[in-house]
């Protein structure tokens, strides 16, 4: 299992991404009004994750779509009136809005933007981790498969997920967690739950170094340190703030700092710098000294969600449907039991 999620980020890693080819001021341009009419054309709605293209940002934005969380871009995508949905994000993003809407079309930039926790928690061997721990309740992070989801109780995400555990350790219930490792064990710390770990990890957030923060903390002592649960212990001790993406962004408002070493994916800077234009953002640490990132705070496979993927999943037909999230409906409804748990549970 280690093994196989090492293999993969490696290979993201050395993937030749379309986002590092430059795009000119005028070509981004004839792009950004294209996609606007060809979301037009199509009647569809764009979701994006804070993590993306801020220009793909911008245009949900300005279609009248979302950015946001993976929880908000399911919930969104649910409830919007159209009939289709382009999600930019990772592929687990698109099988959620999916599975939430098996009713709507759902398409992506590219299907080939994975997520290494996903990629690192094979329903195979999580169906056989499950059974040799039976009598726990099954809780995995929205970052799986739709497989893994259908063998859960609960799905959470990042924004939900202490306050689910807590629930369920006041109920009495053992915990089954998958996949994120750094999450899950800060989840058990703050909440004293008896739970038992996969062994998952973030590329992104598994590079950020302490040390390398604490060094930066020196440069910088006046700046309040943000960090993501999915980053390891060592960093998440060093936070001011810990919190999913959207708490981040609130704690960069509510915080009196006006400077901000941040610890996530260095695509939530286009919101943090558009709703907080007078402070200043600094990406934390992603290799110790003398060392190279694999991830340098971007993760590789969001970076695959560009304008001219996205702009030819509008107009080419035959690569719309290459870029089609399509579950087996029986696979979606045993999904969709697990999210609707989280939801109702988001709104009591």
């Amino acid at each position: 299992m280690t093994e196989l999620l090492r293999d993969y980020s490696l290979q993201a890693a050395q993937v030749p991404l379309v986002a590092e080819c430059v795009i000119d001021l005028e070509e981004r341009a004839v792009l950004k009004e294209r996609i606007r009419q060809g979301l037009g054309m199509l009647g569809a709605t764009l979701v994006a994750h804070y993590y993306v293209d801020s220009d793909i940002q911008d245009l949900a934005e300005e279609t009248g779509g979302l950015v946001s969380d993976s929880l908000e871009m399911a919930r969104f995508g649910r409830d919007a009136a159209a009939a289709t949905l382009i999600v930019s994000g990772v592929r687990f993003m698109g099988e959620t809005a999916k599975i939430l809407s098996p009713e709507k079309r759902v398409f992506m930039p590219t299907l080939q933007a994975e997520c290494s926790l996903d990629i690192g928690c094979p329903p195979d061997e999580f169906a056989a981790f499950k059974a040799a721990h039976a009598d726990r309740t099954v809780v995995v992070y929205a970052n799986t498969s739709a497989q893994v989801k259908a063998l859960s109780d609960w799905v959470v995400t990042s924004s939900c997920a202490l306050e689910i555990v807590a629930h369920l350790q006041d109920q009495g219930e053992k915990v089954l967690w998958a996949p994120d490792k750094h999450l899950g064990r800060y989840i058990q710390e703050q909440t004293k739950a008896d739970m038992i770990l996969w062994s998952g990890a973030c590329v992104v957030h598994e590079e950020f170094k302490a040390q390398a923060l604490l060094d930066m903390k020196k440069v910088y002592p006046d700046a309040a340190v943000l960090v993501h649960p999915e980053s390891p212990a060592s960093v998440i001790e060093v936070a001011d703030a810990v919190g999913s993406t959207s708490a981040i962004i609130r704690a960069a408002g509510e915080l009196p700092n006006d400077t901000f070493i941040v610890a996530t994916d260095r695509g939530i800077f286009h919101k943090l710098k558009q709703l907080n234009p007078t402070k200043r953002f600094i990406e934390a640490p992603t290799a110790g000294d003398g060392a190279t990132c694999r991830s340098c705070a971007h993760c590789p496979w969001m970076a695959m969600n560009e304008l001219r993927a996205l702009d030819r999943v509008l107009r080419d037909e035959a690569y719309r449907r290459d870029n089609e999230i399509l579950l087996d409906p029986e696979l979606g409804r045993r999904a969709k039991r697990p999210l609707d748990r989280m939801l109702a549970f988001q709104t009591r």
